[in-house]
């Protein structure tokens, strides 16, 4: 059975969030032989649109408005629920991203439909699609089928489903008029204390350290190997707690949840809480002073040894082969 399925796209500043181009395949996988339709928030948002749709993308709408400039729920709520009552969707897909983890509880309330929540893959397609998602703070996952008619919705993890090849395609992109009105909340400024670059949520290597970096300054040598690596910088809840960072870096079970393709973990010596956050990125790699460290148990490769020493090593051979 075909399906015509929303799919929410993210912006963040001035450009494209790479989880809009995966739930734009986890809606592919959903729809069958349907439609995918691209849906766009935002203040000035609509020439993002051909790029959705060079992703898989079959239309995109877009929702401009001043009140949207900054999300809120209010706003971006009343935006989505007026293409959802123009486009009567089968199903939707969100990303399982700051904004989704809001919106997508106030859209499923008002549908009067249940809610798949940080789905890291997909098995089958169309109707016989079963939602993989972690439980048990990543220790156990569980396979969620749709037994009744209804609308299907479900957020998706950054970073784990894959995107479609990017092609030279066509599709339709066109505006929808929406009067936002009675905003209970209105941003007025922004101020933002994330590091610049990588996204942390979406990088594909990141470089993460614990109470073992000491200091501030501690933090320089990951640095260097992030941006030589193309990744991100983040922290354990001790690291952000000893104020050697921001809580913006913290990753772990009350930070942010993270799957990148490499994660090595600098004095880090793995408390459940932080494992929760990274142990189902694809390669682990410990750095540690103590063989015993409980971060050793869920590492590929492990490095018994000074993050001052084995740090800046690491990155005199990545230049190398650079």
């Amino acid at each position: 059975m075909s399906k015509k399925v929303l799919v929410l796209g993210e912006t963040r500043e001035g450009a494209l969030r790479n989880v809009s181009f995966e739930a734009i395949a986890a809606a592919k996988k959903i729809s069958g032989d349907g439609e995918v339709v691209a849906v766009l928030l935002g203040e000035a948002v609509s020439e993002f649109g051909n790029e959705l749709v060079a992703y898989g993308a079959d239309r995109v709408i877009t929702v401009e408005h001043p009140h949207l400039k900054s999300y809120t729920s209010d706003g971006y709520g009343q935006a989505f629920m007026a293409v959802v009552d123009q486009e009567q969707p089968e199903a939707i897909v969100f990303g399982h991203t700051a904004v989704g983890k809001d919106l997508s509880p106030k859209i499923a309330s008002k549908l009067q439909t249940g809610l798949i929540s940080d789905v890291t893959d997909i098995e089958g397609e169309g109707a016989d699609a079963v939602f993989i998602r972690p439980i048990y703070s990543g220790k156990a996952f569980e396979k969620v089928k749709l037994k009744e008619d209804g609308v299907v919705f479900i957020t998706v993890r950054p970073n784990n489903i894959t995107p479609l090849e990017r092609e030279e395609r066509s599709g339709d992109v066109s505006s929808l008029s929406v009067d936002i009105t009675n905003l209970r909340t209105i941003i007025k400024n922004v101020v933002r204390k994330s590091a610049e670059g990588v996204d942390l949520s979406e990088a594909k290597v990141i470089i993460a350290g614990g109470r073992g970096v000491k200091s501030k300054e501690g933090f320089e040598p990951l640095q260097e190997l992030a941006d030589l690596l193309g990744g991100a910088v983040g922290a354990s809840r001790g690291a952000c707690d000893a104020d050697y960072c921001d809580y913006s870096l913290q990753i772990g079970q009350t930070g942010k949840v993270v799957t990148p393709d490499l994660y090595i973990a600098a004095g880090i010596s793995g408390a459940i809480q932080h494992m929760a956050g990274m142990s189902n990125s694809k390669v682990i790699v410990a750095i540690n002073k103590d063989p015993e460290a409980n971060i050793f148990k869920v590492a590929d490769y492990g490095i018994v040894g000074d993050l001052f020493d084995v740090i800046p090593l690491l990155t005199e051979e990545f230049k190398k082969v650079m």
